[in-house]
Parts: C-alpha cells; sequence; structure tokens
C-alpha cells in the first residue's frame, strides 16, 4: 500500500520534533460539498512517526490496537490537552491525560 501525501497544512518543526511517543485522542468529521456531515470517526493512539508530506503517523490503541492511521500534517489541529478523561463518543473508550488533542474536518471537493 502507498503512504499518503499531503499537499497542504501549517508544518511547525519544534512541534515535531516532541510528538513522537505522545498520546493523543483523534477527531474527523467528514464534510459534503454542501456543507452537510457525512460521517465522523474518533480513535486515540501514539505518535509513531512524523513527516512534513506523509503526515502524523499513529499506532493506534484499544479496540484499533495494531493499527496504524495518517493524519494531515497541519500542525493547527493540535491542541494541548487538559489533564483528564476524553471519551470517545463513538466507541465509549476513555483516554487519560492525553498530551495532546487532534480535531480535522475533511471536505469532500465539488465535482
Amino acid at each position: 500500500m502507498d503512504k499518503p501525501s499531503f499537499d497542504y497544512g501549517v508544518w511547525d518543526d519544534q512541534l515535531a520534533r516532541i510528538l513522537p511517543g505522545k498520546r493523543l485522542p483523534v477527531g474527523i468529521s467528514y464534510v459534503d460539498a454542501d456543507g452537510s456531515l457525512i460521517e465522523q470517526q474518533q480513535f486515540f493512539g501514539c505518535v509513531e512517526a512524523v513527516h512534513p508530506r506523509e503526515g502524523i503517523r499513529l499506532n493506534l490503541a484499544e479496540r484499533r490496537a495494531g493499527e496504524h492511521y495518517n493524519v494531515p500534517p497541519d500542525m493547527r489541529a493540535f491542541r494541548v490537552a487538559d489533564p483528564g478523561e476524553y471519551r470517545l463518543r463513538s466507541t465509549g473508550e476513555i483516554v487519560v491525560d492525553p498530551d495532546y488533542t487532534v480535531t480535522f474536518s475533511l471536505n469532500k471537493r465539488r465535482q
């Protein structure tokens, strides 16, 4: 399987250097060209690798253990997480004291 290549985003070398090993929940909303919600996904994992073109590779945890996922290299989506429990609505899984949270809204292109 080919690695994804992203052509957008804001890369931050300083953040990229500290991300490996950090735990984070991810929320992704898929939005249709007209702005309507298609689907939402939530999962969490540990940052395994970072690359400005291939994205941030996560080693997923719990129900998705053994899977990997590349989030886009847009560092604007990363927020330092407040201490506490983060419940994934879609699965009920709880992430305790993650390092960062990440949310993306991915838009379907008009054809």
